[in-house]
């Protein structure tokens, strides 16, 4: 379980990563820093995947097919959709939405995964899921109010935003557990060797992607330089970066979750994203939280721990 808790949270520290990106490359197409970032990450796995080639020779063309679905859903369309939403409401109201995962997972999979994992009964499941939508809720009204007081609201592209957020919510609701299953189907297989075959599906849909958002820029006359933009070595560092850390490493370290814990309890771990957002968005603001964003904090943070308490009847985890 702690094992299990302490992959997620590394999960959780990278992929807080992919808010930074948006805010960094404003004047970037977030569709263009999706293909951007994922190139990375299948470029990055292409050597692994031939160091772990006898491994990957072993996976069946359904699994193959498999690792093509969660790569477009959980990687491409989820960072499209976020990065749109960041663009068009900055960091505060992304967080705050896709920080609903966990309660949305955990909703989703003791409904969906009752006979695997066992069944909390929802007056077990409630505590916790109050406190970590009570701590989010807290936490991003905090920030909320942060952005009105330098007179940056602009209440249509909050919408949108908001909108675009809710997309990535649903594409990441899907993945960990389509993820899970397939995990927890294929307890003998190496997370490492799955996470290798996710970045290598992702490839040609990268490749596809940035080649198609070229041409559209040709065909449409559009002054953005391609392909790397106005600034292109910031641009190929950072999505190299986000690459290996938020795509490789968090990928892996989150396989490492699945196949150690119940869906449910993998499910709100991805908390640890929100608070790693938050917290790299204050550090690039250079200022302290505030004592309203810390006790949201504490309640996010009391909300996974009374969960990582809770025990189903019945099930097989």
């Amino acid at each position: 379980m702690w094992t299990g808790t302490l992959f997620a949270l590394l999960a959780g520290l990278m992929w807080g990563l992919v808010f930074v990106g948006p805010l960094l490359l404003p004047e970037y197409p977030a569709s263009l820093q999706s293909f951007g970032r994922y190139l990375a990450f299948g470029l990055i796995s292409l050597p692994l995947a031939w160091l772990d080639r006898r491994q990957l020779a072993q996976l069946s063309r359904r699994d193959w097919a498999t690792a093509l679905e969660l790569a477009l859903v959980g990687n491409i369309v989820y960072y499209l959709f976020l990065a749109s939403a960041i663009r068009h409401a900055g960091g505060p109201v992304p967080t705050m939405i896709i920080g609903t995962l966990p309660v949305v997972i955990a909703l989703v999979s003791n409904w969906r995964d009752a006979r695997r994992d066992g069944r909390l009964s929802w007056r077990q499941l409630l505590p916790s899921l109050l406190l970590i939508g009570l701590g989010i809720l807290l936490v991003n009204q905090v920030e909320l109010a942060h952005r009105a007081q330098q007179g940056d609201l602009d209440l249509s592209r909050h919408l949108l935003g908001a909108l675009l957020a809710a997309g990535a919510v649903v594409c990441w609701t899907w993945y960990p557990l389509r993820n899970a299953d397939w995990l927890r189907a294929h307890a003998g297989r190496s997370p490492w060797t799955w996470a290798i075959a996710q970045g290598v599906a992702t490839l040609p849909l990268a490749l596809l992607g940035y080649g198609g958002q070229w041409a559209w820029n040709v065909a449409t006359h559009e002054a953005f330089p391609m392909p790397f933009g106005p600034r292109p070595l910031f641009f190929i560092g950072l999505m190299g970066a986000i690459g290996l850390l938020a795509s490789w490493v968090g990928t892996l370290a989150w396989n490492e979750a699945s196949q150690r814990l119940p869906t449910r309890v993998v499910g709100q771990l991805i908390v640890f994203e929100t608070l790693a957002a938050l917290s790299y968005a204050l550090v690039l603001r250079g200022t302290w939280p505030e004592g309203g964003l810390l006790l949201g904090v504490a309640l996010l943070v009391a909300g996974v721990l009374l969960a990582l308490r809770q025990r189903g009847s019945g099930g097989s985890a």
